[in-house]
């Protein structure tokens, strides 16, 4: 990266390349919570995942420049190619100078892979096309050896450190929230989850899961319509609007028992509990369930295959491939559910049945010889309530 003084000419609007205000932040998920569109994100983000790819397209950024490489090869990450298939602009691996020189809110402009403000040149690197995305998959699937060799050897260690755990659920913190003999759902702001809790409308309607938000999944709850009645995490991207909503709070705690998120909680006036553990709050969320007598575990936005663990970026993301194990069968993800389960009744069914029963009842009553009794009735009744009528006024 280089930080200079090199005279390009005045940038104006008929500039080539793209022109934004610059939002700088070294973790993409609080810099996507202020992203406005157009704006031009000035991240540091090595192997950019999928979800970090697809907070920044929704946001609808003009450009995205990476202080260090989107794709490292350590293994086929897939947030690059979204960022490039979405006609987003990608600078990668400009150099970490780049958040200290460049202020937040500058107005800069980015043309190939440089990046002006005003006059100056703030940063170079290397600008992604379909085809560099392309090269770079290719290299990084052949070291994907090396990355399951690790994922085992993470497996094992976090096995030996949280056998108590997995094995009897020693350390689950006693809740206040009726779990027992019941569903839960466990909502991840992760893959595809609006979607997820869109198609588990009928689902959560007919069965009333308890819900559970881990993070930033609450906040999905809420943006869905739903109230959640359990939030799990280390709480670094709920918001304050949520955790005050009334919903049991648990706060994620390292293993030693330090938990730097629960300060955040308390000082909200939030009463909240600890769990302790070094597996990731998803699955803590999910052992806790599963440990208070779930019946059954619906999963929406978490972490289901190989390329998905690592695209998390965790140590191999072992907690959650032996969560799973425990779980076994109890567990079900989103997709699963949405596409086996429909609602027991639709509500054309309904409809048509209650159109059936009022032509039957009609029916009946048209075929009748008590039916015309009732009708000559009711046409005496009606007489009398008129002659009633014209004596009132008359």
């Amino acid at each position: 990266m280089r930080i200079g003084t090199l005279r390009r000419g005045r940038p104006s609007e008929t500039a080539p390349g793209v022109t934004g205000t610059a939002r700088v932040d070294r973790r993409t998920k609080n810099l996507t919570k202020r992203l406005r569109p157009g704006e031009i994100a000035v991240i540091d983000h090595a192997d950019v995942d999928r979800v970090a790819a697809d907070s920044l397209v929704a946001c609808k950024v003009a450009a995205v420049v990476n202080a260090a490489p989107s794709t490292t090869g350590r293994y086929p990450n897939l947030g690059p190619g979204i960022l490039v298939d979405a006609g987003i602009p990608l600078v990668d691996n400009v150099g970490k100078d780049v958040l200290t020189a460049l202020k937040d809110g500058t107005e800069v402009r980015l043309e190939g892979g440089t990046l002006y403000a005003g006059e100056t040149v703030v940063a170079e690197g290397v600008e992604q096309t379909p085809e560099t995305v392309a090269v770079s998959m290719a290299e990084a699937r052949e070291g994907l050896s090396a990355q399951l060799e690790a994922f085992a050897a993470n497996t094992m260690e976090y096995m030996k450190r949280e056998r108590a755990l997995l094995l009897d659920g020693v350390g689950v913190p006693d809740v206040t929230t009726q779990i027992e003999g019941r569903h839960v759902l466990v909502v991840v702001r992760g893959y595809d989850y609006k979607e997820d809790l869109q198609a588990l409308r009928p689902y959560i309607r007919d069965y009333r899961p308890v819900l559970v938000g881990v993070d930033g999944g609450a906040d999905a709850l809420i943006e869905a319509g739903y109230q959640p009645d359990m939030i799990i995490g280390d709480m670094d991207s709920v918001s304050d609007s949520v955790l005050r909503c009334g919903a049991e709070v648990v706060v994620h705690a390292y293993a030693d028992g330090r938990a730097p998120g629960l300060q955040r909680v308390l000082d909200l006036g939030v009463e909240a509990i600890t769990f302790p553990a070094s597996a990731t709050s998803e699955d803590i969320a999910m052992l806790l369930a599963d440990e208070k007598g779930a019946s059954l575990i619906v999963a929406v936005g978490t972490h289901a295959t190989l390329i998905e663990f690592l695209d998390k970026g965790r140590g191999g993301m072992a907690s959650t491939f032996l969560t799973r194990l425990r779980l076994g069968g109890k567990l079900v993800d989103a997709k699963g559910v949405s596409r086996l389960y429909r609602s027991r009744i639709s509500t054309l069914a309904l409809v048509l049945l209650v159109l059936a029963a009022l032509v039957s009842i009609t029916a009946a009553l048209a075929v009748s010889t008590a039916s015309h009794i009732y009708f000559d009735l009711l046409v005496d009744q009606w007489d009398s309530f008129v002659f009633w009528l014209e004596n009132l006024f008359s």
